[in-house]
């Protein structure tokens, strides 16, 4: 699901290609300092700079994690906007029975998370927008995890690891949480938090498709 953020934009300038004096790629920037957006923007041999955000990222009352995860993901990217900028920012949440699991704070609720996600499946919604001063553009990938039965043992050694604190649900899948994962149906990318088909087909939408190392006009 895609959307733009300005109502009443004309497709060409949604998504016509950039003017001869529009053709040098923009300064890509990150409104995040997660190391794992930036690991998959690197893997991807793009030049891009860090600017974390300060956004609230509290739920509104009764929101559901696909909403959430896409309105943050906004709200982050309007909060970086600068001139000469493109702004890619993200947000991920994890939902299991409809209830969003945040980031455990402690080993006690990191134990208790891991054990209400031990042998089921549960979805990862990561929101992701682009934005410069004029418009925005905005997406949501969703991604089916399915854990293995973990016993308390694994689960208090993996929350021992100190790795799931810093983490919507719980877990990394591209660290030492890839041994909790049975299987997945989707973006892995996604689950690591920036889900890069949605990233391509947003730039697409400013005029610009990725050429393997680069941005190019499209």
């Amino acid at each position: 699901m895609i959307r733009s953020g300005e109502a009443g934009e004309s497709p060409a300038g949604q998504g016509g290609a950039p003017s001869a004096d529009e053709a040098t790629p923009p300064r890509l920037v990150l409104a995040s300092g997660s190391p794992r957006r930036a690991e998959i923007l690197r893997r991807l041999g793009l030049t891009f700079e860090v600017r974390p955000t300060g956004v609230d990222e509290t739920l509104l009352p009764g929101e559901s994690a696909r909403s959430a995860a896409e309105r943050l993901a906004g709200l982050k990217a309007a909060a970086a906007v600068r001139p000469g900028a493109l702004v890619l920012a993200c947000d991920t949440v994890v939902s299991l029975d409809e209830a969003v699991l945040e980031k455990p704070g402690s080993s006690e609720q990191s134990i208790a998370m891991l054990g209400r996600l031990s042998g089921r499946e549960h979805l990862v919604y990561t929101g992701i927008a682009l934005a410069t001063p004029r418009r925005t553009e905005t997406a949501v990938e969703a991604t089916r995890v399915r854990f293995r039965d973990l016993g308390e043992r694994e689960r208090r050694e993996y929350a021992a690891t100190g790795e799931p604190f810093d983490k919507a649900g719980g877990y990394g899948i591209q660290g030492l949480g890839a041994a909790l994962v049975e299987g997945i149906e989707g973006d892995f990318f996604n689950v690591m938090g920036l889900p890069v088909q949605r990233l391509l087909e947003l730039l697409e939408r400013f005029g610009w498709r990725y050429a393997f190392g680069s941005l190019r006009p499209r």
